[in-house]
């Protein structure tokens, strides 16, 4: 059995995860960890819970997590995850990372969009991006993991037949996407209150959003040149999910026909990637770690519709998949 430590437990990702290794059959959990004031036992903590799991959610003690576990899913906020991975990697775990500190491989460009100096950039040139439909080799036996954003999962995944293919213009693309509320995470805020969000849907981050240099990075690596992502994402008034619709200008005419048979072709072999005959519902992914998606070609453009789960397949659905793969055990535990 994986023995998991979650750090950073009670958040939606840190609940998540608890759910979805509870149903994992060669994973346990052996140790929660959160701030003090959110401290307690995981059933008082997260009602569903309750007559599931006995453990107690408590502060970090690094000295009692050193060998008690095999695995953290590090489920802290950017910035703050930078503070404790190196202290997890020296426990002897291996750390699946939620946060955009291992992500941009540049620190620069890090320090750029998220306003402070990145201080492990000996572990940063170490992680290996977690989105397995494309970096699964990489993945294997890995002792970090940085977990991709939710919007770039989606996005990417949509994106990479045709830029691995090279069918589409570089320079143009557009990725224009809804998510659910739960991506603004879990502490309040007045635009997120329900009164504002209840009828209704908003744009935001306008040209500025921090996930935008993580898709050009990987979309570059792709294709093998540089990528021009304009992306804009927007809030809508539903708990979980994200529908990216994503525009390219083509380099040759393609049909909707060869579209659909290049998508199929390239996700044959993957558990977690269905190809749909229509434009996906975000309704059809909650709850799951599937990406559906369709491509068509429309008055000579080429339009993708992407939809996840932004809590599973968006983060701890993706990070049970990873930690699957770095184990060397079935991708799909505790996953169908």
């Amino acid at each position: 059995m994986i023995r998991v430590a979650i750090i950073g437990a009670s958040g939606y990702t840190g609940a998540e995860s608890i759910r979805l290794i509870l149903q994992h059959s060669r994973a346990e959990l052996v140790y929660l960890t959160a701030l003090p004031e959110e401290c307690g036992p995981v059933g008082e903590v997260f009602g569903q819970f309750k007559g599931r799991c006995n453990l107690q959610i408590e502060p970090l003690d690094l000295d009692r997590l050193t060998g008690l576990a095999d695995v953290a899913l590090c489920c802290l906020p950017h910035k703050v995850s930078m503070g404790f991975v190196p202290r997890l990697l020296d426990a002897g775990l291996k750390v699946v990372d939620f946060s955009a500190d291992y992500r941009l491989k540049d620190a620069k460009i890090y320090e750029k969009f998220y306003g402070v100096k990145h201080t492990d950039t000996a572990n940063l040139a170490r992680a290996v991006f977690g989105l397995p439909e494309l970096f699964r080799e990489q993945i294997k036996g890995a002792k970090l993991v940085a977990n991709p954003g939710c919007f770039p999962t989606s996005a990417l995944l949509g994106l990479s037949p045709l830029l691995k293919e090279g069918l589409i213009e570089t320079d143009s693309i557009i990725v224009n996407a809804v998510t659910g509320v739960s991506g603004a995470g879990k502490n309040p805020s007045g635009r997120f209150h329900f009164p504002n969000m209840n009828e209704n849907l908003f744009a935001y981050g306008i040209g500025t959003h921090r996930h935008m240099p993580e898709m050009e990075q990987i979309a570059g690596e792709i294709a093998g040149t540089d990528v021009q992502i304009l992306f804009q994402p927007h809030a809508g008034p539903f708990d979980r999910g994200i529908l990216s619709s994503i525009y390219c200008q083509p380099k040759r005419k393609v049909s909707s026909e060869q579209l659909s048979a290049l998508y199929r072709k390239f996700y044959a072999e993957e558990p977690f990637v269905q190809i749909c005959s229509d434009a996906p519902n975000v309704k059809d992914v909650a709850w799951t770690n599937y990406c559906h998606i369709f491509a068509t070609s429309v008055k000579g453009r080429i339009v993708v519709f992407s939809a996840i789960d932004n809590l599973v397949k968006g983060a701890s659905g993706q990070a049970v998949q990873n930690m699957n793969i770095v184990f060397g055990l079935e991708e799909t535990l505790g996953l169908k």
